[in-house]
């Protein structure tokens, strides 16, 4: 599975810069691709509606937090999202291309396995930050 170029820089920009609240990485053909990129001023509700319901992707979500001794902080998300309602075939492919996939982005640190939207809930993703 080939990785296009763009998917690797998009993640750099924000990662570094902060161009980006999430990317959203699909696999087309033999390739992983950038699919939808959101905005600093989009929020999680925005990200995870931007999610097909039975379809798999990949996603990379920047998380803002405020801990217990009010320091600003951030951890980027890496989310596997493969919904019971995607086809057999397409739920392999993508989990059998995680790994590689998530090697080529630099910087990851927290990794999130999810089949439907109760299990990466805002909760969640707070909780796994912290």
């Amino acid at each position: 599975m080939a990785v296009e170029d763009e998917c690797k820089l998009k993640f750099l920009e924000l990662k570094s810069k902060r161009n980006y609240r999430f990317i959203i990485f699909r696999i087309d053909g033999q390739q992983v691709v950038v699919e939808k990129l959101g905005s600093p001023e989009e929020n999680y509700d925005d990200f995870s509606n931007s999610l097909p319901a039975n379809e798999c992707r990949y996603a990379v979500f920047d998380f803002d937090f405020t801990t217990a001794e009010n320091c600003q902080k951030s951890k980027i998300f890496f989310i596997a999202w493969s919904p019971d309602s995607s086809r057999v075939r397409m739920k392999m492919v993508y989990a059998s291309s995680k790994d590689r996939f998530k090697r080529e982005l630099d910087g990851i640190q927290v990794e999130l396995q999810a089949t439907d939207p109760s299990e990466m809930s805002f909760d969640i993703i707070k909780s796994r930050a912290l």
